[in-house]
């Protein structure tokens, strides 16, 4: 069992460590304080009642934001300005005239009728609910003639679409999941679940004419382009020279470099898809409000065909993305939400279950969900996949690809089954998910792991896991290892999930011989990594590399044991303390975080006064709970034998670390 001993790095009491390591942060002029400054971010933390604002103080410690909520105007929240260069241009029939339209959207594109004062006969006015209510796994957009949301139709009214996928009413299929949420209103209740079993009508064979979806063709690359969403797909094709012959491998390895899209990443192919087929369908207008749960590059996907065309985006992320992707979204004028990254995906808290709440909150919005979305694995299917096809000449033995929501894998999946059936399908999944098969492969004590974008805790409904020959898992270290390896041996400046398609890779090609070839896909830029797997000393603090690595002259105390400092108890409560009580004792001792311990000892998580006030102004706590409910779980810890050259490493990037030993018991 572990025992606490000291809580260190408060704002008030300073430690002993921090006396032996003031000398080394005094002669640093950016450092740790740089990337703390980096860190805060002017970000919203899971709004309940009010909108998402990135105007507002940030003030917390331990990776907790918590938000001081700027005053807000009233009336309507403000809709993006015009773009600045683009001519005014005559407000189309049936819009509201004082509703700014996106420039970039096409007049010809079928739009609603103008909003009445009575509903048309047989609809009721009642909330969208978005997607469509009765859309499922792998669902559709309703084609230009149904343009009535699913959900404005009355009970009587109610019926199926051109789409076959659309598996009923939601509220039948998720009554387990409302009935979780008991604190909720009715409306923020309504949520419809990201792995609802599919109903894709897609088979092996079937000609692409009887299918419901609507298809594109590959386009030519224009001399000059009328804008920079004309720069989504038609990636490279890069030979991996040197990674595959120190492996020993006989087959031709290739990547297909995904991060040459304009946002940096896969995802740019499916945000500007779902958002072209949504207004296509109809569905999206001038002046609507997208928002996305999101791990980042989905969120920067829709954020740049947003900031073209003119659309308000709102992106929900987990706390554990990277800051480098907030401040890229935040630069393409989106607004930010962050949740917790231990909320699981059904979860209020989740970054799905707070991106639902904000779509019944704000007038005019759309989920176009990724997880449920057909027109994710659709972008493959049409493009990726027949780019990689006619770079290979169609010859093609093995491809290698992560998987996130799936629709990468699954839509170059199909496409190459139907014309390349040779060709072995390759899933690549990170330890602590659950996206593998056989699910023996799944078993594992670890829950978090430091790759982005790839693993879910839930099957998307998009991913069609039969497409996968043959799953392998990956893990951290490896995968920061080989996107090293890729930036400083091949040149190729991708991001992590990168090393883990190709820490996979080289292992699955063995099987090839001479004159057959592999295709990796790279799914995203070291942009959005810089202060991660990019960094030494990042790598050094989560372990994935050794003091003897790298080459640094180290201080004199770098090699002293914890042990040897003299360390006190620290302030602890118990978890049934109320957390009034404990912001009282946090204030009176002059602490900003306390560990919260069971009676027999056991560490059960921090809590941080930040994050306790800014649960109690969100309204997810009420002052009389317990403290059990506001713990955060994700903090550092360190040993009485480890050296105080780890400690320095883990503050350089945390404000505090705990320092336990190991009892028998």
């Amino acid at each position: 069992m572990e025992q606490l001993l000291w809580a260190e790095h408060c704002t008030r009491r300073l430690t002993i460590a921090q006396l032996l390591l003031s000398a080394e942060a005094a002669g640093r002029s950016g450092g740790a304080s740089g990337r703390r400054g980096r860190r805060g971010g002017r970000v919203a933390r899971c709004p309940r009642a009010a909108l998402p604002t990135c105007a507002g103080k940030e003030a917390g410690i331990g990776g907790v934001r918590a938000l001081r909520p700027a005053p807000q105007p009233m009336g309507p929240p403000p809709l993006p300005p015009p773009p600045l260069h683009a001519p005014a241009a005559p407000t189309p029939p049936g819009l509201q005239p004082d509703r700014p339209g996106p420039a970039a959207l096409d007049p010809s594109l079928p739009r609603r009728p103008p909003p009445s004062s009575c509903p048309p006969p047989g609809l009721a006015r009642r909330a969208t609910v978005w997607p469509p209510r009765d859309v499922g796994r792998d669902s559709c957009f309703p084609r230009p003639k149904d343009r009535t949301m699913p959900s404005e139709l009355s009970k009587a009214e109610e019926k199926p679409g051109v789409c076959p996928h659309r598996p009923g009413n939601p509220a039948e299929n998720g009554k387990s999941d409302t009935a979780r949420c008991t604190g909720l209103s009715e409306k923020e209740r309504k949520w419809i679940r990201p792995d609802m079993p599919s109903k894709c009508t897609w088979q092996l064979g079937k000609p692409t004419s009887e299918s419901p979806h609507y298809h594109v063709s590959l386009a030519q690359t224009p001399q000059i382009m009328p804008d920079i969403l004309k720069k989504i797909g038609n990636t490279p094709l890069v030979r991996i020279n040197k990674i595959g012959k120190a492996y020993g491998l006989k087959c031709e390895l290739l990547a297909k470099c995904e991060f040459f899209n304009a946002g940096g990443s896969v995802k740019d192919r499916i945000g500007l898809r779902m958002l072209e087929d949504a207004e296509r369908a109809g569905i999206l207008k001038p002046g609507d409000t997208i928002i996305e749960p999101t791990s980042g590059n989905t969120g920067i996907g829709l954020a740049l065909a947003a900031a073209v065309k003119g659309y308000r985006c709102i992106i929900v992320m987990p706390e554990k993305m990277s800051m480098e992707k907030v401040d890229v979204l935040r630069a393409l004028g989106a607004e930010i939400v962050r949740t917790p990254t231990t909320a699981s995906f059904d979860s209020p808290e989740s970054h799905v279950g707070v991106a639902w709440r904000l779509k019944h909150e704000i007038p005019n919005s759309h989920i176009l969900d990724q997880y449920r979305n057909a027109s994710n694995p659709l972008a493959h299917y049409d493009t990726t996949a027949e780019e990689i096809l006619q770079q290979c000449d169609g010859k093609l033995d093995m491809l290698v690809a992560s998987a996130g929501t799936g629709g990468t894998i699954t839509g170059i999946g199909r496409k190459l089954k139907e014309k390349c059936p040779g060709c072995k399908i390759i899933g690549v999944d990170p330890e602590g998910s659950l996206l593998a098969e056989p699910e023996d492969l799944n078993k594992t004590d670890k829950t978090i792991y430091e790759v982005e974008g790839i693993g879910y805790d839930f099957i998307p409904t998009v991913l069609d896991r039969a497409m996968v020959d043959k799953w392998y898992k990956c893990n951290d270290e490896e995968s920061f290892a080989f996107a090293r390896m890729l930036i400083s041996q091949e040149g190729l400046l991708c991001g992590g999930s990168s090393g883990s398609t190709m820490s996979v890779a080289v292992k699955a090609a063995q099987e090839l011989k001479e004159g057959q070839r592999c295709v990796v896909i790279l799914p995203d830029s070291v942009r959005n990594y810089m202060s991660k797997f990019l960094s030494d000393k990042w790598m050094l603090q989560k372990g994935f590399l050794k003091e003897e690595d790298i080459m640094i002259n180290k201080p004199w105390w770098w090699h002293v044991k914890v042990q040897e400092l003299s360390l006190s108890a620290p302030l602890t409560v118990l978890p049934a303390v109320t957390c009034e009580r404990t912001i009282e004792i946090l204030r009176e001792k002059g602490f900003d975080q306390v560990p919260v311990v069971d009676e027999s000892g056991v560490i059960l998580g921090m809590v941080t006064l930040a994050n306790m006030l800014s649960s109690l102004l969100a309204g997810k706590v009420r002052p009389s709970d317990q403290v059990r409910k506001v713990i955060y779980k994700q903090f550092q810890k360190i040993r009485l034998t480890d050296t105080l050259g780890k400690l320095s490493h883990i503050l350089e990037i945390d404000h505090f670390a705990l320092v336990v030993h190991e009892q028998i018991q």
